[in-house]
């Protein structure tokens, strides 16, 4: 299974807020910080926030933080929010698969994507940036690309 884009930059921004507590930062730090558009990052907050993980903040002192709720925040939940559900093959697509109604695979894969899924149930936010990934993720604050350390 991999993960879309936006699901992976939600992953990292939400450590990326996880590191620096409750210290907010702007969306185009972070941005340069992942090295990814502003726009994506933009629509990933946009959706971070109205699954109540983090807060944004307009004006002088704004930015985003996260919210207890985002540092308590199973993995496996929020990889499930954002990635949706469906199967890994898509068997009923504009070309139906002809082995659609006898297949045993869709099925071991479906159990296979629960089974990942359930694997990052239990972590959290939290667990994510325990050292050593904290520390990295701290390196990274404020680097945008073309800075110095």
């Amino acid at each position: 299974m991999r993960l879309t884009k936006s699901t992976d930059l939600a992953l990292r921004t939400i450590m990326r807020l996880a590191v620096t507590g409750a210290e907010p930062c702007t969306a185009r730090q972070v941005a340069g910080e992942m090295q990814v558009p502003y726009s994506h990052l933009a629509k990933v907050a946009a959706r971070l926030q109205h699954l109540g993980l983090i807060e944004t903040r307009r004006g002088r002192g704004g930015g985003l933080a996260l919210t207890a709720t985002g540092r308590t925040a199973s993995v496996g939940q929020l990889v499930r929010e954002f990635e949706g559900v469906g199967d890994v093959v898509d068997c009923e697509g504009d070309t139906p698969c002809p082995l659609r109604q006898g297949c045993r695979l869709r099925m071991a894969l479906r159990r296979a994507q629960e089974a990942f899924l359930a694997s990052l149930d239990p972590l959290t936010v939290d667990d994510l940036v325990a050292s050593p990934t904290g520390p990295v993720l701290l390196g990274l604050v404020g680097r945008a690309p073309g800075l110095s350390p």
